[in-house]
């Protein structure tokens, strides 16, 4: 496992508004945020180091040493592994003073760390696990849910391919929650716009990296659509396993939920052209979204954010501001008191634009349908997507009444 704490003074053209000395004085007690991703395996790319850089750009951007806040990053890896994720999250909230854990992109580990923030009174501010459970019935004031959920893909993905013809699927399943909750998603609003499910299987998550008996069977069931419920490196080596049975050379179209832009760098335009897909964020979106990236990109040149990472930027500078309205004591005394002041708040951001937090604890904003680029489309670097279709932002996320949030 892989961790270490690094602080981060923030300074930038807002230190020039007020005496050094102050700031140093009121450094005491810094705001700890602890970045939990997977910075080793089969999601380092979705997450990991492009996560961890996001967020300190939104400790940059919002420049709080002119308020006396110091913000201090701890990284940790989590393994994929649930226990070991808990007991650094445990570790890092008792001998640390970790006030914010934020990214978790593992669902079954998201759910773990809710249970823990809220027994410790801290914050979760969850930016890369799918999992809707997150504001339904384990919804928590502790925690809040940012970026994406299964219900929001599998609204975007499932509903318009159905439309488009793939009336029929097959689910290729990462075996834990996530993968379990999505294919309960897609199932629904598959069925809703009258589609079927010809059947599914579950591959043991993580350390599968042989997909073909998998494959084999979703080709058996002649479904017309293959859906892939699966992220990261996983994706990957699927969607090139696939390729390799021709299932497409049989017209058999594959859904990618969810698939990020970094999973299409990495397959390349030549294996993911005409994939659908749904992502909260892309880079070339507008004007706003390019800005954001080019702040950001010399600290990734290699791995452009996605929708998760860029989440991860906007959950971060969304607590944050939070943390600077309510006041640094109280902020750190009541992690459910910084909570309801991010809900009293408007967010807003280069990332996602205007949206809002709602009571229990899902953060809402549009969502895109992308399609991938032939090969020749493209322009440059990462220049990956067509625009297909947009969802109001109280049309992507589940309505607060069918959570099942006990907070509501």
């Amino acid at each position: 496992m892989t961790e270490f704490r690094r602080r981060h003074l923030l300074a930038g053209g807002a230190a020039l508004l007020a005496p050094l000395p102050i700031a140093r004085a009121q450094q005491a007690a810094p705001v700890r945020i602890g970045v939990l991703a997977d910075f080793s395996g089969p999601y380092r790319d979705t997450s990991g180091p492009t996560a961890l850089a996001c967020a300190r750009q939104a400790a940059e951007d919002l420049g709080l040493a002119a308020r006396g806040i110091t913000v201090e990053f701890v990284q940790g890896d989590h393994q994929n592994k649930p226990d070991v994720a808990l007991a650094l999250a445990r570790r890092w909230i008792d001998q640390d003073g970790v006030d914010m854990i934020c990214e978790v992109n593992n669902s079954a580990i998201a759910l773990a760390v809710a249970g823990l923030v809220q027994e410790k009174n801290k914050v979760q501010v969850n930016t890369g696990a799918l999992s809707a459970a997150l504001t339904g019935e384990r919804c928590s004031p502790n925690t809040v849910h940012w970026t994406a959920d299964t219900y929001m893909l599998a609204k975007t993905v499932g509903s318009a391919t159905v439309r488009n013809g793939g009336d029929s699927w097959f689910f290729i399943t990462a075996d834990y929650a996530f993968g379990h909750q999505m294919e309960k998603d897609l199932t629904r609003f598959i069925q809703a716009a009258g589609g079927k499910v010809a059947g599914s299987a579950r591959f043991p998550f993580p350390g599968t990296t042989d997909f073909a008996s998998f494959i084999l069977q979703a080709a058996a069931s002649r479904a017309k659509v293959v859906g892939l419920l699966m992220a990261g490196a996983d994706m990957v080596n699927c969607i090139k396993q696939v390729q390799e049975f021709g299932l497409s050379r049989r017209g058999v179209k594959v859904a990618g939920t969810p698939m990020f832009v970094t999973d299409i760098h990495a397959l390349g335009l030549e294996t993911a052209q005409g994939l659908l897909l749904a992502e909260a964020f892309y880079w070339d979106l507008n004007d706003r979204t390019r800005a954001f990236l080019n702040r950001v990109k010399p600290k990734v040149p290699n791995n452009w954010p996605n929708q998760e990472q860029a989440g991860t930027y906007s959950g971060v500078l969304h607590y944050l501001k939070a943390v600077a309205d309510l006041g640094l004591p109280a902020a750190k005394a009541s992690g459910a008191e910084v909570v309801r002041r991010m809900q009293a708040m408007p967010t807003d951001d280069d990332c996602f634009g205007p949206g809002t937090l709602r009571a229990d604890g899902r953060k809402i904003h549009p969502s895109y349908l992308f399609e991938v680029k032939a090969p020749g489309e493209s322009r440059g670097a990462w220049d990956y997507y067509n625009l297909r279709g947009t969802l109001a932002a109280e049309e992507a996320f589940r309505p607060l009444k069918e959570g099942g949030c006990p907070l509501v």
